[in-house]
């Protein structure tokens, strides 16, 4: 067997020893992977929660009090102590304005056998950013935040691989996301985009419609508390993340889409037109179930 051979399967041997705390305890000898995440935010942290129970996990942000309640694995602000960690594999967790440049400024510190990853939300300069990069990578998007998703329990969330990711990077965000009970779908770069631009941009365009007329009610009902929920939860997203998915390519299309059924909406009540009212609905409860 070739040598360079014998080097990939060890490196998926080692790649699929992830796990989560149940498969942990079934094998206390499994080598750990030494894993380095950078951008200490919400789900930086929850990552380095997640994998610190099986394997080594270096924390970096330039932040020192973003990692403050950050334990068991090693935080640092140094780019050179992550040159001594050595990281097999690299998870970019910042914010997504910041997504590339944080990857150039760490890169001159990692070995070249380090996979590079992201989770961001929109993957725009991504693909073309690996491809210069001269790293292997992989790409995902776990379709959940911190904001709505009840992180405890993540069986009803969903999770995207990049198809165009390398294998041994995949084969790891596939056991790490089955662990943690997420629906796994594979993507390609534009699909992934595409998805996002319908599941993302419409219910974001749709509650920032209804944030931007709304007045605070004495006595809202309950819908109206649920919808005022939800535009507070996006409004503590930071815009420039609310801006990109919005400005997805294939978000327009999505938008017209709105703004056509709206008109429909807006002529059907100024004519008080039941007939018409009535298929409104009956398209609209047949969409939904």
């Amino acid at each position: 067997m070739k040598i360079g051979l014998r080097l990939e399967l060890h490196s998926l041997f080692k790649l699929l020893q992830v796990g989560m705390p149940g498969s942990f305890k079934k094998d206390k000898k499994k080598k750990k992977m030494k894993i380095l995440i950078i951008g200490a935010g919400k789900m930086g942290r929850f990552f380095a929660d997640v994998l610190s129970f099986n394997h080594e996990v270096c924390l970096y942000d330039v932040d020192p009090k973003q990692m403050k309640f950050v334990y068991n694995a090693v935080r640092t602000t140094d780019l050179e102590e992550v040159r001594d960690f050595e990281p097999e594999l690299m998870i970019n967790s910042v914010t997504i304005k910041y997504t590339i440049e944080a990857f150039e400024s760490v890169i001159p510190y990692l070995p070249k056998n380090c996979i590079l990853s992201d989770i961001a939300s929109v993957k725009t300069g991504l693909k073309e950013f690996y491809a210069k990069s001269g790293f292997r990578f992989v790409s995902s998007h776990p379709m959940f935040g911190p904001t709505f998703a009840s992180l405890s329990d993540l069986s009803t969330q969903s999770a995207i691989i990049i198809k165009e990711s390398d294998f041994l990077g995949k084969a790891f965000f596939k056991d790490l996301y089955g662990s943690l009970k997420l629906k796994i779908f594979e993507y390609t770069f534009e699909k992934h985009d595409q998805t996002t631009a319908y599941s993302l941009s419409i219910p974001f365009a749709s509650t920032l419609v209804f944030g931007s007329v709304m007045r605070h009610q004495e006595a809202p009902g309950t819908t109206f508390k649920r919808h005022l929920q939800i535009a507070q939860g996006l409004m503590s997203e930071e815009d420039y993340l609310l801006q990109e998915i919005l400005f997805n390519p294939f978000a327009t299309k999505q938008i017209e889409n709105i703004m056509g059924k709206l008109s429909e909406l807006h002529e059907i009540i100024k004519e008080k037109d039941a007939d018409k009212m009535q298929e409104f609905l009956k398209a609209v409860r047949k969409n939904i179930s």
